[in-house]
């Protein structure tokens, strides 16, 4: 499991190997998943020090059943907003919501505010 916070590097001419190159306007994180499923976070919450990528756990790769090959893990909020089998991220400048999103569910999710529903 690899922490997302340390993908992230939004310095001007940022280039260390493994770190993501934010354009500027980065302000929304998109998740689509190999069934098809798709999910939005704010820039804010994808790089809390918390959340992860999850590609193994205690050694061995993730099974189909626990959401590999990658999944994502955001705890602090609801748990569609934590994707299983992604097969792309995507930064992006304006908000896109995601498969529960555009069917009512709160845009952010989070549990302890109880923001389920839109």
């Amino acid at each position: 499991m690899v922490a997302l916070r340390q993908h992230l590097d939004r310095r001007a001419g940022a280039g260390a190997a493994g770190l993501a190159r934010l354009k500027p306007g980065a302000k929304f994180v998109s998740f689509e998943a190999y069934d098809g499923y798709t999910t939005n976070l704010s820039l804010e919450d994808f790089a809390r020090p918390e959340n992860l990528l999850a590609h193994s756990w205690e050694g061995e790769r993730l099974t189909r059943q626990h959401g590999g090959p990658l999944r994502v893990v955001v705890p602090h909020l609801y748990l569609w907003k934590s994707t299983k089998w992604v097969k792309r991220i995507t930064f992006l400048s304006a908000n896109q919501p995601g498969f529960w999103e555009v069917r009512g569910y709160h845009d952010r999710g989070d549990p302890w505010l109880e923001e389920r529903y839109g």
